[in-house]
């Protein structure tokens, strides 16, 4: 008898499309509070791992290019714990490293190598071939190429706007030791390293492709 009441109730739930969506939400939203609610709890994964340093002017107008030219679509920065990929990229991600990404730049589609860890790893001579011709430096490389960046110079105008929110989002302490001389303190040292970018070139001011040079050459230097 029990057995036939449980077959009824199963039965009200299948023919019932409006109650089958309401059960599945509920139960997809628990679930996820379960996984998801202990992590904002953990300092490993909601505190920046020791070393992390903010990006200066130079280096948020770099990922910012990086985004914009969709690098993510085609290079992730996510070293998963798999003896291939630590044996080749270093150290596996983790995630203090990106308390301060946002949008994160994980990818998820690898065409091109891992760039997790890619800072100082090669010369800036080297990214800039690379990036003007993909195949003059690897040839089995089916990257396009951006040599525009070389000719482009960066947008600064609001550049200043950027770093007051980073500071004021992620609370950078310029009187901590680790942030010391990257201009995160008040808006006259942040204007003052805007000004760096806009004097470099002879006065001319820095190109996209100084930019985004400096974004990849900082990426992972914090944790090998």
């Amino acid at each position: 008898m029990s057995n036939k009441n449980s077959q009824n109730k199963h039965e009200i739930v299948e023919k019932n499309v409006g109650l089958m969506a309401i059960l599945t939400v509920f139960a997809i939203s628990f679930g996820a509070l379960v996984e998801i609610t202990p992590l904002m709890f953990q300092d490993d994964t909601t505190k920046p791992v020791e070393g992390l340093r903010p990006l200066n002017a130079l280096e948020m107008e770099g990922r910012d290019i990086y985004v914009r030219e969709g690098c993510y679509n085609c290079h992730s920065q996510m070293i998963r714990p798999f003896r291939d990929e630590v044996e080749r990229y270093g150290h596996y991600s983790v995630a203090g490293e990106s308390v301060w990404d946002h949008p994160f730049q994980w990818g998820s589609k690898r065409t091109g190598p891992d760039l997790a860890r890619v800072g100082n790893r090669y010369s800036d001579d080297w990214h800039y071939a690379h990036l003007v011709d993909p195949r003059a430096v690897v040839p089995e490389s089916n990257m396009p190429g951006f040599p525009w960046l070389a000719e482009t110079k960066v947008d600064t105008s609001l550049t200043l706007k950027k770093l007051q929110i980073f500071r004021d989002t992620f609370a950078i302490n310029p009187k901590n030791p680790k942030h010391l001389g990257l201009g995160y303190g008040s808006d006259e040292e942040l204007q003052a390293d805007v000004d760096k970018v806009n004097a470099m070139n002879n006065g001319e001011g820095a190109t996209e492709m100084q930019a985004l040079i400096a974004y990849l050459q900082q990426l992972g230097t914090h944790l090998k």
